[in-house]
């Protein structure tokens, strides 16, 4: 189940990223308000992957570098969704650059998640 959740955010940033894009090319504010409710739910999930992995690295199942990519992953996209937080306008370029940076972060922490659910049911 961790590893479903670890990997079920991706999309969500995939689709922030894609938001601001189409923002970025045609100036509409709804854009950026999809983009912030596409961040927030993937915040949602990313929280309780952390909880999740948390739990997993107490238990001695999961690493350690997988709750700080979890981590990362939070606090970047957390930083992401205050600068979507303001007007349209300036949310331009830093809010498309926070979202590559989040959805690389995503992917490699769901990556890893991935990885470990392979190795523990191998």
């Amino acid at each position: 189940m961790h590893a479903v959740i670890a990997t079920s955010a991706l999309p969500l940033f995939l689709g922030a990223l894609l938001s601001d894009w189409a923002y970025s090319r045609s100036f509409q504010p709804q854009w950026i308000n999809f983009s912030s409710w596409l961040i927030a739910g993937a915040l949602v999930l990313v929280g309780l992957a952390m909880l999740w992995a948390l739990v997993l690295l107490l238990r001695g199942r999961e690493g350690l570098v997988h709750w700080l990519l979890l981590l990362a992953t939070f606090v970047v996209g957390f930083i992401n969704a205050l600068v979507h937080a303001r007007d349209a306008a300036a949310t331009m370029p830093t809010g498309l650059a926070l979202s590559a940076v989040v959805l690389v972060l995503a992917a490699v922490a769901g990556g890893m998640g991935l990885a470990g659910w392979r190795r523990s049911n191998a």
